[in-house]
């Protein structure tokens, strides 16, 4: 039988891009997304390359929809073989702008959504002592980044769950794998969350991240959905994918320096 990968948020982006590399590779794919017509596209497209695809429709921050995914999953291929927690949502705003509602959307997707799925598929992965886990972060999980503080907070808090889980997970022959993004250009826009003291700071920061998008130094789906499957070939902690490397690195390295030239970023 052919390996298999269940993908989270896999209707575009990084997720789309994983979901077609893995099929590329010989892998039978999960695919699960809240749009069923975006799924059923990227499932037509995995079917082209002579693989199987099986389409869920899911909102994962519901721990009964994705219980209804894991077991959808595990009664079509008998057995998941790796788990690529990637659905997200980016902020960005001062403190003082990000509502209480917006934290709770941004931790619940962001969070809640890696910790269902892993639940939900863990007594498989434990009773065949095999699997591999592999969480997609962010390099603003592994570096504060100013005035994304409910983003950074929700992906410094799956930096801590990936790190801790390989703990206890290694030993059982499961491995869990951090693949952090930088600035990638993918159609994430659509479902970030901007905000301002008004609605035209607010567009500001919209056409900022625009525009960084469209920098020669942002990534592309494609990095990174290269990134995860070579994890998940050879093992590994962690990874950064794209420019982010050099922030992370200055920041482990001389967190002092990086804070200044950050705080220097809040200042102009």
């Amino acid at each position: 039988m052919a390996p298999t990968v269940l993908i989270t948020g896999a209707s575009q982006g990084i997720g789309k891009a994983t979901a077609l590399l893995f099929a590329q590779n010989g892998y039978d794919v999960v695919l699960a997304a809240r749009d069923r017509d975006r799924l059923n596209r990227v499932a037509q497209e995995i079917v082209t390359l002579g693989r199987e695809a099986l389409t869920v429709p899911t909102d994962i921050i519901d721990p009964q929809q994705v219980n209804t995914l894991a077991e959808k999953a595990i009664a079509a291929y008998g057995n998941i073989d790796v788990l690529v927690n990637n659905a997200g949502i980016c902020s960005t705003g001062p403190i003082e702008n990000t509502s209480l509602e917006d934290w709770h959307k941004i931790i619940n997707v962001n969070l809640w959504g890696y910790i269902y799925t892993t639940y939900a598929l863990l007594p498989q992965f434990l009773a065949s002592r095999a699997g591999t886990i592999v969480n997609v972060g962010s390099f603003g999980g592994k570096v504060p980044l100013p005035y994304m503080t409910a983003y950074c907070t929700s992906k410094y808090a799956v930096t801590g769950f990936t790190e801790t889980l390989r703990l206890e997970l290694e030993p059982k022959g499961i491995q869990v794998c951090g693949v952090h993004p930088s600035v990638t250009n993918s159609d994430f826009l659509e479902r970030s969350i901007f905000r301002g003291q008004d609605e035209q700071e607010a567009n500001q920061r919209l056409q900022q991240m625009q525009e960084m998008l469209k920098s020669p130094l942002a990534s592309q789906p494609e990095d990174v959905a290269k990134a995860i499957l070579n994890v998940v070939k050879h093992p590994q902690a962690e990874v950064i994918v794209g420019i982010g490397a050099v922030a992370t690195a200055t920041h482990r390295l001389a967190p002092g320096l990086m804070n200044l030239i950050l705080q220097q970023t809040v200042k102009a």
